[in-house]
């Protein structure tokens, strides 16, 4: 009788641990909501062409790049991204496909977004885009982006402008041979756009320009 109680304690005891145990694990977090939005950015070399094009720049071009992202939605870590806009400048002594030298990055988050929101997207964007950015400095500023039938245009006033076309031939698509480099920031159905202007005027690195040619590539956030 004693040997039988014994057991029937056990038995309860491992039975309330492992409700325990499956309570514990089967705890779930509140998904973050998807984030959307817009991306465009541009480097200094080209990013349709020929492969004789390509490899003569390899080597000598392409030490830079200009990217913006505009938020209409979604959340990361619990915080609204919804209006954040930001603008990012990053350099390297060689070509930014290269990963033997340091990237360094500046990036300008808009003034209109809270603390708490320029925490979250700084963050997000260290986390899905850190190994093309390397070490990011932060900064607060206005960032205008406008995306319409034309193509795009961010301006942040006294560290970059970008002015990027649509190529309504959708050449990229029909000769995806040609397309060289990936988007920095992850995006969905990726397209390459022809840089009408861009250039870097800000502190800590020496101003750059660059237009005329298909530099750029836009899309959706795919974060």
């Amino acid at each position: 009788m004693q040997v039988a109680l014994k057991l029937i304690a056990v038995a309860a005891v491992a039975g309330a641990a492992s409700t325990l145990l499956a309570a514990t694990f089967n705890v779930r977090t509140v998904p973050s909501a998807r984030i959307t939005g817009d991306y465009v950015e541009s480097r200094t070399a080209s990013v349709f062409c020929g492969e004789c094009h390509y490899n003569s720049q390899m080597v000598t071009y392409g030490h830079d790049a200009l990217m913006a992202w505009s938020f209409d939605g979604g959340t990361y870590r619990g915080v609204s991204l919804k209006g954040v806009r930001a603008m990012a400048a990053v350099r390297s002594e060689e070509n930014l496909s290269f990963h033997q030298l340091p990237h360094y990055t500046q990036l300008v988050i808009d003034t209109g977004a809270t603390a708490e929101q320029a925490v979250a997207v700084a963050a997000l964007i260290k986390e899905k885009c850190g190994g093309e950015l390397g070490d990011v400095q932060v900064s607060r500023g206005t960032v205008n982006f406008k995306h319409d039938s034309a193509g795009y245009k961010v301006k942040s006033e006294g560290f970059a402008a970008l002015d990027v076309s649509y190529r309504i031939d959708d050449g990229c698509c029909k000769m995806p041979g040609l397309v060289w480099y990936s988007p920095i920031s992850p995006v969905a159905d990726r397209k390459v756009g022809y840089t009408e202007f861009a250039g870097f005027t800000g502190p800590n690195a020496d101003p750059w320009s660059q237009s005329g040619d298909d530099y750029a590539f836009y899309g959706p956030i795919a974060f």
